[in-house]
């Protein structure tokens, strides 16, 4: 006999009711269920109607939405029609919600362990003993670091995959039959993504309960998923079970999707012969920086962040930072763009040195280096008209107005693949993908030598985030600028960048270009990043963890070290005695191909 669905959704409606208009329907009969023990993924580019209809689950709607008819029958009770009592301990026991971002998620006022278990008790479900005790017993099977001692953190004592399984806890602490996780692994890097991704799975498996998993993300999918439901515009196109999806898609939307996924990181031969004769002149030198945080005087931070990092950029070329999060990328970018002083070492644009600080460079030094950051959202002005945003850095650095800058302001719009309609819009009337891109268009306005963009795709879908690549790609041959391309996606950054510079810990591991990178031999870090790239298949997860490298890369944590290797504790190829006491020395074959390892080529190759 078949098991009764923990949660079905029948011919579900929701619409937004603007003031004195028709109603616009946003989610078009929507039905599928959710099995005992089984994850569901709802996958679709952003304005698919994904999470919208996975709060449904919750019996909720974000403002402004309304369910107009169908059913939402959690535990055979419809959560569209209970009332507000009702649906609070149907939600407190039956339901869990996992956000995209657990550190907006969690207090930073309160300890770890007083938010996992302030469910429980608020519901009155479990005593404090009991719910203690069972916040411990999620610690262990999460796999988290000191289970006993953990919950007397705060939440910035611990790395961001922790606080992503940490949310977990907080959720299942209840054991309810449901887990809505919404873009759980989005934000997170390659390796922290294969810890929560294991974690989820796992807990899953073993609580016996079932899940709705919302992402873009078809190679997530393949490592989680049992039944895929496939979206479009409030509208299922495609639905069955993950190996039908992944193996043999119908639909033709479900192929686009697939199409953008990205690839497993490669390095094309061919390419990199044409790139390495076509430049000569240094755009950019970093030489010897090292920076970091705290003190009175930022030039002698109290925490040193990067280490005595060294690379170039020629005109016309990309370089890829990529690496962990917390590792430095973005510090490095803030040291380059003058935000953060460098405590020690040069900054040279165009064979001329950059002071430190950005209040001491000049208006054209400040116009050759232009910012593009990682949340449209929050770097666009709310008020202000494409336009007007646009076309201010054209008026501050050059002067241009009137006329003339609407002209130019047009132009630079039909570079970035916006239309001239947009000029009156605001930020709120467009997509992420069309924010990115008036990001992208400020940024070109200055008419920069050089654009820092960090990590512009990450928050970004798979359709979305490969037009913004294709895009760079395009301004890259148009322009010649020059790109600094941080990220945690070796898969972008090797689709998009000529040069490739591997950071952990603060410190330079390994640098040269796309092949040299992702050809052995190369430093243990960049090979555990490599194998920690999803790929499009279902088993992947399991075949990967079973990997040396994969499981100690993974299950050690990061140290900040002044001495010996910093990735020492999670190297599968350590030498005792040796990784551990001496710093690791940076040896470079005569291409320039750098590696910082106490290791000879023979054993990287292992």
């Amino acid at each position: 006999m078949k098991a009764k669905p923990i949660f079905q959704c029948r011919d579900l409606k929701i619409e937004a009711r603007p003031w004195a208009q028709e109603p616009i329907e946003i989610v078009k009969g929507i039905s599928f269920n959710v099995f005992p023990g089984q994850v569901v993924a709802l996958i679709g580019e952003s304005g698919s109607g994904k999470t919208t209809i996975s709060l449904a689950a919750l019996g909720y709607t974000k403002p402004g939405l309304h369910f107009s008819s169908g059913e939402a029958i959690l535990l055979e009770k419809d959560m569209i029609n209970l009332d507000y009592e009702e649906k609070r301990l149907m939600r407190g026991e039956h339901v869990a919600y996992l956000a995209q971002s657990a550190a907006a998620t969690f207090n930073p006022s309160l300890t770890i362990g007083e938010q996992v278990i302030e469910s429980a008790l608020l519901h009155g479900a479990l005593s404090k003993e009991t719910a203690e005790k069972r916040a411990i017993e999620l610690y262990l099977a999460l796999e988290l670091p000191q289970p006993y001692m953990i919950g007397k953190l705060y939440p910035h004592q611990v790395s961001g995959g922790q606080l992503q399984r940490l949310m977990a806890a907080m959720a299942l602490v209840e054991k309810p039959s449901l887990l809505v996780l919404d873009e759980p692994t989005t934000a997170l890097d390659v390796t922290t993504q294969i810890e929560v991704l294991k974690a989820i799975k796992k807990v899953i498996r073993e609580e016996k309960s079932a899940a709705i998993y919302v992402t873009h993300d078809l190679s997530v999918v393949a490592q989680i998923a049992d039944h895929v439901v496939v979206l479009y515009d409030g509208v299922i196109k495609e639905q069955g079970t993950v190996e039908e999806i992944i193996n043999n898609p119908k639909h033709s939307y479900t192929n686009k999707l697939m199409a953008a996924v990205r690839p497993t990181p490669k390095a094309n031969l061919i390419e990199q012969s044409v790139l390495e004769s076509e430049h000569s002149n240094s755009a950019l030198v970093v030489k010897n920086i090292s920076a970091g945080y705290g003190g009175t005087n930022k030039r002698t931070p109290t925490k040193l962040v990067l280490h005595d990092v060294s690379f170039s950029l020629n005109h016309g070329e990309v370089v890829g930072i990529i690496g962990e999060s917390g590792c430095g990328k973005s510090t490095l970018a803030r040291v380059i763009s003058g935000l953060l002083p460098a405590s020690s070492g040069q900054i040279l644009l165009n064979e001329k040195e950059l002071h430190p600080s950005v209040k001491n460079r000049s208006l054209n030094e400040l116009q050759l280096v232009q910012f593009i950051f990682q949340m449209a959202d929050t770097a666009l002005n709310p008020r202000q008209t494409i336009g007007e945003i646009i076309g201010r850095p054209l008026t501050f650095y050059h002067g241009v107005k009137g006329k003339k800058r609407d002209e130019e302001v047009r132009e630079i719009m039909r570079l970035v693949e916006l239309p001239d309609a947009f000029m009156n819009r605001r930020p709120t009337e467009i997509s992420g993908g069309q924010k990115q891109r008036v990001n992208l268009a400020r940024g070109l306005a200055a008419k920069p030598t050089l654009l820092l963009c960090d990590e512009v795709t990450s928050a970004l879908d798979t359709i979305v985030g490969a037009n913004v690549i294709s895009l760079l790609k395009k301004l890259g041959e148009e322009t010649g600028i020059s790109f600094v391309f941080i990220s945690h996606d070796l898969s972008t950054v090797s689709s998009f960048a000529d040069k490739i510079v591997v950071l952990y810990a603060g410190r330079l591991v390994e640098q040269g270009t796309v092949q040299e990178i992702l050809s052995p031999p190369f430093h243990p870090y960049t090979k555990l990043l490599i194998n920690s790239v999803p790929e499009l298949r279902v088993g992947w997860l399991e075949e990967t963890l079973k990997k040396q490298s994969t499981e100690v890369g993974i299950s050690g944590t990061v140290e900040m070290t002044d001495v010996g290797c910093p990735f020492y504790n999670r190297c599968h190829i350590k030498i005792e005695g040796l990784c551990n006491t001496t710093s690791a020395p940076l040896t470079s074959s005569l291409s320039g191909h750098e590696i910082a390892c106490h290791h000879l080529d023979m054993a990287l190759l292992e």
